[in-house]
């Protein structure tokens, strides 16, 4: 069974002990609690972390205008990146400014980043856990007003973290080390 937005709320629900939903446009205190905290909590869990199932390589080419100053070039990101994971040059500078990734050149430019991955079925399991987590600990002081249950939550979200993160990270070939200045002048 595919895995959804709604299941992925009522585990959070479960969590706080509180009663399920079957929309997050349920006219209850658990559907609008669902509904504020879901999609930010989404988007931040994503953004922490090199998720493999999220991440997505993409050619730009360079915006037509040039940035005011410092860099000479300019390359607006995909709509759906959520944080930029590096180009394929590894020497190459640049930095992040707003929808912008500013450098000095001028050429395509080869990036990796974190897309929004939006539906919950795409997700890797033990990520959707990592969702459910958050999302129950977000939403439980609104639900119970209890502090034990909102300690209890924050360990069973560090918890589901450290998992997930060690699950992906054996889907995760070895990187090379960028070779810096440091390095190379021992040559």
């Amino acid at each position: 069974m595919a895995q959804t937005v709604i299941d992925c709320c009522n585990s959070a629900l479960q969590r706080v002990g509180a009663t399920t939903i079957l929309s997050l446009s349920d006219n209850s205190a658990e559907a609008r609690a669902c509904s504020v905290a879901y999609d930010s909590n989404r988007r931040d869990e994503l953004r922490k972390h090199h998720w493999n199932f999220a991440i997505t390589r993409v050619i730009l080419a360079p915006d037509a205008t040039a940035p005011a100053f410092d860099y000479l070039y300019q390359f607006t990101l995909p709509g759906d990146c959520l944080r930029v994971i590096r180009t394929a040059d590894a020497n190459l500078d640049w930095v992040v400014e707003g929808r912008k990734i500013l450098t000095n050149d001028g050429s395509t430019l080869y990036l990796r980043y974190i897309k929004d991955v939006e539906d919950a079925a795409q997700w890797d399991s033990s990520f959707y856990n990592v969702v459910c987590a958050a999302l129950a600990l977000d939403i439980c002081e609104r639900l119970t007003q209890s502090n034990v249950k909102k300690q209890q939550l924050v360990q069973d979200y560090e918890d589901a973290l450290r998992r997930a993160k060690r699950i992906d990270a054996f889907e995760t070939g070895p990187e090379d080390p960028v070779d810096d200045n440091w390095w190379l002048a021992r040559y």
